[in-house]
């Protein structure tokens, strides 16, 4: 049963205001450094088996911090990159809302590609065959963090909870937020969604020790 922790990394200078996509160089501001903190402080007490990260800059500074103190490393992982915004990527966001095609980013992102880029049904399969490869990794009582972006959670949250990717819009996942799902023999439990709070819910129990024959009779024959 192994538990994944989807982080968004902290706030940039991007954050609002243009669609970053994959440029490089676009680091932390000093709300996301303290995010990232924050975020490392709120689950210092779940214990990590591995950390991985999209390999762009403000998703390694917030790693680097969620490793600080730990015996971990960081694994990059190309594949949990940012969604391919092809000939978008950098624009504004005033901007974008304007096209003829981000009703059907909004609506219909299902059968709408990012000119020169991605479709987000894309994005979601690579997403999600990503973190199926990482999860195969690692044994049940496993704790892994995956460090990427708010589409691409959202997306992943749309798959494991059985959302019809056409309304994964309606999900919101904020900056430095978690949200965990724990993988069962019946399917994935989410247990919690952009929270910003304690994570102390989501360690996994260890398993109960089997009870012996005679102590399991006593208990049942008075």
């Amino acid at each position: 049963m192994t538990t994944l922790l989807l982080i968004r990394h902290g706030a940039n200078d991007w954050v609002h205001g243009r669609l970053a996509g994959r440029i490089p160089g676009i680091h932390l501001n000093e709300e996301g450094r303290a995010q990232a903190v924050a975020v490392a402080q709120r689950i210092a007490a779940v214990p990590l088996a591995a950390v991985y990260a999209s390999p762009l800059d403000r998703t390694m500074d917030t790693a680097e911090a969620i490793v600080a103190g730990r015996d971990l490393q960081i694994t990059q992982v190309p594949d949990l990159r940012e969604v391919d915004y092809g000939e978008w990527q950098g624009a504004e966001l005033k901007v974008l809302y304007e096209d003829k095609r981000w009703p059907g980013v909004q609506y219909y992102p299902s059968g709408t590609r990012f000119p020169g880029g991605e479709t987000l049904g894309e994005s979601q399969m690579r997403m999600v065959r990503t973190l199926e490869g990482l999860r195969a990794q690692h044994g049940e009582h496993d704790v892994i963090a995956v460090v990427s972006h708010a589409d691409l959670i959202k997306l992943a949250c749309a798959y494991y909870i059985g959302m019809h990717m056409d309304l994964f819009q309606r999900l919101e996942i904020g900056t430095c937020s978690v949200t965990a799902f724990r993988f069962t023999p019946m399917g994935p439990r989410l247990l919690a969604f952009n929270e910003m709070g304690t994570l102390a819910h989501v360690i996994p129990k260890p398993p109960e020790p089997p009870v012996a024959e005679s102590a399991a009779g006593e208990a049942t024959n008075p």
